[in-house]
């Protein structure tokens, strides 16, 4: 049994399909087939299941996964053992929203690599949530506190949201207006907005804060932001400004076998401080 084969069994958990895992990779997909079934015949255990064209993990291949992220960690760090002073070392995931990324995040990011120069940072953005649980991030920022799972969680904010509105009283800006889609009406923002009797009249719907934003600046809508969006907004005078009577919480993600791990914990420092920069 090598770390090779261990490797490949876990891509292939984390995507699904010997065809993806090969591509990350950089293997064909008939030696991700082989690899694999050298490692189950070692094991005497099938690590697979195709299922509707999925390849579903069994709960040994769970085990398995869970069993290696430490090695992975570990055969990281062997890498860099020649190198000199390099310190903390590691590639983490970050999964968090395309805004929180854009507006929070990576302004900051260069401080954190300049103090670190062995970490590297992969930014898993997008305005839904990656699947924490098959081990796609190894930490995640999250407006939604998850009710379980394998991983520790901690609150890093409540976020505070704005309503802006063009000061113009002409009808057709008031018909402006950009709301969240309907999986979102239980949040703060459209629960205000309907109780202001604009979600009602939305003409546009996005998950996406870095849109909201533009619809505002740029095409007169009315709309809510997230108080880290709102730089060069809350001054403006043809804008009308309404802070929210809730805030609503962000969520801190972790993995389980990362909670004690050191390039984890300076990412997490750093997120945390990022956090505390909120207006």
């Amino acid at each position: 049994m090598n770390w090779d084969d261990l490797r490949i069994a876990r891509e292939v958990y984390r995507t699904g399909s010997y065809a993806a895992a090969g591509a990350r990779l950089r293997i064909n997909e008939t030696t991700v087939a082989r690899r694999l079934a050298r490692l189950q015949q070692d094991l005497g255990q099938t690590l697979f299941e195709a299922v509707d064209g999925v390849r579903k993990p069994t709960a040994a291949c769970e085990e398995l996964v869970s069993l290696t992220a430490a090695m992975a960690n570990h055969a990281e760090r062997i890498t860099k053992i020649g190198d000199q002073d390099v310190g903390l070392v590691g590639r983490r995931r970050i999964a968090t929203t395309d805004s929180l990324a854009t507006e929070l995040l990576a302004p900051r990011l260069g401080t954190l690599l300049a103090e670190h120069p062995g970490l590297a940072i992969d930014f898993l953005a997008s305005t839904e949530n990656v699947n924490f649980s098959r081990w796609e991030a190894d930490i995640a920022v999250r407006y939604q506190q998850p009710d379980k799972g394998d991983f520790v969680i901690s609150k890093l904010a409540d976020m505070v949201f704005y309503l802006f509105e063009p000061k113009s009283t002409d009808a057709g800006d008031r018909n402006l207006v950009v709301a969240y889609p309907q999986d979102l009406d239980d949040t703060p923002e459209s629960k205000y907005l309907m109780s202001v009797g604009l979600h009602q009249r939305a003409r546009c719907t996005t998950k996406n804060q870095l849109l909201v934003k533009q619809l505002i600046q740029s095409a007169g809508f009315s709309g809510v932001l997230a108080s880290y969006m709102c730089a060069g907004l809350l001054d403006d005078p043809t804008l009308r400004v309404t802070k929210l009577p809730h805030c609503r919480g962000v969520w801190l993600l972790v993995q389980s076998h990362l909670k004690n791990d050191a390039p984890t914990r300076a990412v997490i420092d750093w997120i945390r401080d990022c956090f505390r920069t909120l207006p």
